[in-house]
């Protein structure tokens, strides 16, 4: 019966998720689309480097992302060739991408790091890639970002310098530079970090900017317990504006509810019971 009945508050809490997601998109009137991707079974979807979950078995994955400009679809399969394009502000409906079966041992290296769930062999595995490929830029932001799930943060900071090297105006690197400098406890670095990643990607990366909201988030949370009531409200106001950004570009990503979350807990903490 306990299970049962946390399985109902799961499925309830859920649902108002979904709710509130529904009225806060319609409150910042943003545009959804639904796009079906039909690719390879079991293949991974990024729009804007914002993964949007795997093709089902039969290689096809429905799912609503936000509308306006052109953005950059990205879909990974093992065993094939990784490929992106653009994907233009008028794409509905069913949208084929086609992979193409790939023997570069770099890139198949590089894919089962990716698949590892023990961060260690999975940095032995990109590791591998990066030696057979020297400048793999996405194999060094794949593991610094297993270094800094390890706990190994200095050592994550070097590999995602080297992958900005590689990859010059790399957003998503500078994102997690960002995050690297945050566990290394070096706020302003982590700041310029990850607003350099927003500039990067031209306004587009959530992940940049909920790591900003975040960060102002804690700082707020720090100067409450200072009794600095000002400087706690000012710091809740910026995490607000970086969270809503991040929140309108991941509208229909799974994150997304997550999200809003945080935004309204800030406004509310802000006094600012209206917009929360």
């Amino acid at each position: 019966m306990r299970i049962q009945s946390k399985k109902l508050t799961t499925a309830v809490l859920f649902c108002v998720s979904l709710s509130l997601l529904a009225v806060a998109v319609a409150a910042q009137k943003i545009s959804l689309r639904s796009i079906t991707v039909i690719s390879e079974p079991n293949a991974s979807v990024w729009i804007d480097d914002v993964n949007y979950g795997k093709t089902d078995t039969s290689g096809k994955l429905a799912l609503k992302t936000f509308s306006g400009g052109t953005h950059k679809i990205r879909v990974r399969a093992g065993g094939f060739k990784e490929t992106s394009q653009n994907l233009p502000p008028v794409q509905k409906g069913d949208l084929s991408i086609t992979l193409v079966k790939t023997t570069d041992e770099a890139e198949l290296a590089f894919q089962q790091a990716e698949a590892e769930s023990d961060k260690e062999k999975a940095v032995e595995l990109y590791k591998k890639a990066i030696k057979l490929r020297p400048k793999y830029p996405e194999a060094q932001l794949g593991m610094a970002r297993a270094q800094l799930d390890s706990g190994e943060p200095d050592d994550a900071l070097k590999t995602i310098q080297n992958a900005r090297k590689a990859r010059l105006g790399y957003a998503e690197a500078s994102a997690v530079e960002g995050r690297i400098y945050k566990a290394l406890d070096k706020e302003d670095k982590a700041i310029a970090s990850f607003k350099r990643a927003v500039t990067e990607g031209k306004g587009v990366q959530p992940e940049a900017l909920t790591g900003l909201g975040l960060l102002y988030k804690e700082r707020a949370e720090g100067f409450a317990g200072a009794g600095d009531f000002e400087s706690e409200k000012q710091n809740y106001l910026l995490a607000a504006d970086s969270l809503k950004k991040a929140a309108a570009q991941l509208a229909g990503a799974p994150d997304a509810t997550t999200i809003y979350q945080l935004l309204g807990d800030s406004f509310e903490r802000a006094k600012m019971y209206q917009q929360a």
